[in-house]
This record gives structure tokens, sequence and C-alpha cells, in this order.
């Protein structure tokens, strides 16, 4: 069976995908930081789909945990979804700096680094896909979150194209406001968000998988946000930094 590495894995969207991935073939490697959490959701896959998953506890900020996971990567997974990440309540200045460098590494280097791990033997072979979940917060210049998503958007966009004619598939997943605990953890308040801008976890991966089939870089779900990037791309910084002092940081 073909195998699926997924970062985030506990709950959220890399639940969603472990669900979507298993329900299509795929044997689970199920990666987070709570190993009581990934038994649970390996448990469920094994009751729902008959899958019996990898469990792989790991802190995608902490060196050697990272390290753990590209070693699993280099013996090959044809499947890759670097979904780990956070969010923060405070503005800019208000956030810890050790907390931002924490931020670039998990959202950053470690989506770097697992994607280049993942990647040579998907090109051996000729096949392979790889999933790098960003945000439209990458569009709307508020602060470190949306900083870092535009780099997970830029090069996986960039891989994308390096890798055309390959077999194998990159691309940035730029979800809005979804249904996940990623709020809850960032303390950020959902009932200040109007209710027609979430989406459920499972349309997003839903949406993401049709995306990936029909090729494409970059995968932003529901014509409510693909408008939102739309308009985005066509008002200036100085324009757009005001704008999203409400909303930039706290998608997903």
């Amino acid at each position: 069976m073909p195998t699926a590495l997924i970062t985030g894995a506990s709950s959220g969207l890399g639940a969603a995908f472990a669900r979507r991935l298993a329900a299509e073939g795929f044997t689970p490697i199920l990666v987070a930081r709570d190993k009581e959490r990934l038994d649970r959701t390996a448990e469920s896959l094994r009751l729902r789909y008959g899958v019996t998953s990898e469990v792989l506890p790991a802190d995608l900020a902490v060196e050697k945990d990272v390290e753990a996971v590209e070693q699993r990567l280099a013996s090959g997974v044809d499947f890759l979804v670097n979904n780990a990440g956070f969010g923060h309540k405070g503005d800019f200045l208000q956030v810890p700096t050790s907390e931002e460098v924490r931020m670039l590494r998990l959202h950053c280097e470690a989506t770097l680094r697992l994607t280049l791990a993942a990647l040579p033997p998907m090109r051996e072979r000729g096949r392979g896909a790889v999933i790098n979940v960003s945000s439209v917060a990458a569009l709307l210049p508020r602060n470190n979150y949306s900083a870092t998503k535009a780099w997970v958007t830029n090069f996986s966009a960039a891989a994308a194209t390096q890798l055309a004619g390959t077999g194998v598939r990159v691309m940035a997943l730029c979800p809005g406001f979804v249904h996940t605990d990623f709020h809850r953890r960032a303390e950020v308040d959902k009932t200040a968000i109007p209710g027609f801008l979430w989406l459920t976890a499972d349309r997003v991966v839903r949406e993401a998988m049709r995306d990936l089939a029909l090729g494409k870089a970059v995968s932003v779900p529901s014509l409510r946000y693909k408008a939102i990037s739309a308009i985005s791309r066509l008002i200036s910084y100085n324009v757009l930094g005001p704008l999203s002092v409400r909303v930039s940081g706290r998608t997903r």
C-alpha cells in the first residue's frame, strides 16, 4: 500500500487529511507532538478504514525530532502533508522573540527540510505528491504568521515549477478560517469572525485533493476565498496592511 506522512495529524486539517488518504488506500504515518492523541487518531482510522497507521511523535520545532522525520521520509513515502503550525493572539510586537523564532522553525525550516527529504525518492520513482499547508493570511501583510505563510506559498509554487513533468506534484494549500483547534490554541475569539467565512476541515481537504489532481500549484478552497485572494492581489501593500489587522494571522 502507498504511504502518506501527515504532520499535525492529531486534529484539525491534519486529521482530516489522514481520514481522506486512509479512505483512498494510503497507509498513514501520523506525526504530532502528543502521542496519546496520535494513538487515538490511529485507532479511529483503524476502526473506520481498516488501516494500521504508523505513529511518529515529534515536535518539529526541535532539531532531533525534525531529523527523525527527515529520516523516515528519506526511506520513501508516496504522499507528504506539511500541516503542523500554530498562531499567536498578540500583535507583532507583543509576541516574545523566542516564539517568533519557533514559528519560523516550524512553518518554514521544517517545511523546507521535510519537503526536501521526501522529494528525491519520489522523483526517482517518478511519482508522489506534497501538500504544504499555507494560508490566505500569506496575502495579508500583518505579522510573522502571514510572513511565514507567504514563504510556504512561494516555496511550494517554485518547487511545483521545477518538478513539472517529473510525475511529482507539489502544491500550497491556502485556506481561510477553518473549524479546527487552531484558534482555541491561539486564544482567538471565534465569535468575532463572521459565520460565512468559516469552512469545515473536510471541505478544505476535499477541494485540496481536487486541485492537486488538476495540477494546481496553489489551492484556495471556496469561491469566497478565491475572491478575497484575487482582490488582495490587486490592492497595494500600503492599503492591505491597515485592512488586514482584524483578519490576518488568524486563519486555518
